[in-house]
């Protein structure tokens, strides 16, 4: 069993080992408010309230504006805050590592993903108490399966069939998830455009969104897509995220005026956030998130 300080240890390795793999890219490290009075709105993520704000769920909402004024390589490691979030994956308060790039595209993430879990897997294996999925990292098997031939491998129903539903999310983490990035990394690329209210829709397909999440274990590390910068389309999406929580939760959120006003002139751009503590979990073999951060519970 890990102790107290190789926890420490291993978590402030892997947090090292991420700054310098991004130095080294030429990204640039910032900081953006935790609390924050306007938020993007998102159905599926419960909001903590603190002193008449909200808790960041996610930086991404700052990093944006950074970007539409000027920034073009950025990164983050950060704390965020989801509320109802408990269980073997879960935590309330979580550290989130995102990135951003501008003049590119969700592929090209994709790319940074795979280099820095094997950058940062090749740079700790040598060391006790690691535990390398598939063997060492030039050994990982790498897939890239798009969400519909993933449904028609793994899924008892048709992606067609499951949208019709309105039963995605359900599928997709009863059926699908569990069996993907079993020997290494796999890429779920090309998610249904309802299931990406941030991604840009791929010009070829409009009920594509290119978007991807990269899972290890069966466990979701990163979710990423080429960003979008449309106000209209962005806002219609909001709105409809909007009357989504004022049904479901009662929370009237306010829309995000500034980040509608901004996004236009990011221009293209792509952008991962990733789950520091599970890439800790799967780079460890721990079976639990508990069991990689010092404080599980409030205390």
């Amino acid at each position: 069993m890990t102790t107290l300080a190789g926890l420490l240890r291993q978590r402030a390795a892997v947090v090292a080992t991420i700054r310098r793999f991004f130095e080294e890219r030429g990204f640039v490290e910032v900081q953006t408010p935790i609390r924050q009075s306007v938020v993007i709105p998102e159905a599926h993520v419960r909001l903590l309230e603190a002193d008449g704000k909200y808790l960041q769920s996610s930086p991404e909402r700052a990093m944006k504006l950074l970007l539409s004024r000027g920034c073009e390589k950025i990164f983050q490691i950060c704390p965020c805050f989801r509320g109802g979030e408990r269980g073997r994956l879960h935590l309330e308060e979580f550290t989130m590592l995102e990135w951003y790039r501008k003049d590119t595209d969700y592929q090209v993430v994709m790319g940074d993903c795979r280099e820095l879990v094997e950058y940062i897997a090749g740079a700790l294996q040598a060391d006790d108490g690691w535990a390398a999925v598939g063997g060492a990292p030039d050994k990982w098997r790498w897939l890239y399966t798009t969400v519909e031939s993933g449904f028609d491998r793994l899924s008892p129903l048709s992606l067609a069939e499951v949208l019709r539903r309105d039963c995605f999310e359900e599928i997709l983490v009863e059926y699908v998830e569990p069996h993907l990035g079993t020997a290494g990394g796999e890429f779920l690329y090309e998610y249904p455009v309802q299931d990406g209210s941030l991604a840009r829709t791929r010009s070829d397909d409009p009920g594509v969104a290119e978007r991807f999440e990269l899972y290890i274990r069966g466990i979701e590390i990163a979710n990423g897509c080429s960003e979008l910068t449309d106000p209209v389309e962005q806002r219609a999406r909001f709105s409809r995220q909007c009357a989504r929580i004022l049904a479901e939760q009662n929370i009237d959120i306010a829309m995000p005026e500034q980040f509608l006003t901004e996004i236009a002139a990011i221009g293209s751009a792509a952008g991962v956030a990733l789950g520091v503590d599970r890439l800790l979990m799967v780079l460890t073999g721990a079976e639990t998130i508990q069991q990689v951060v010092p404080f599980s519970v409030a205390e």
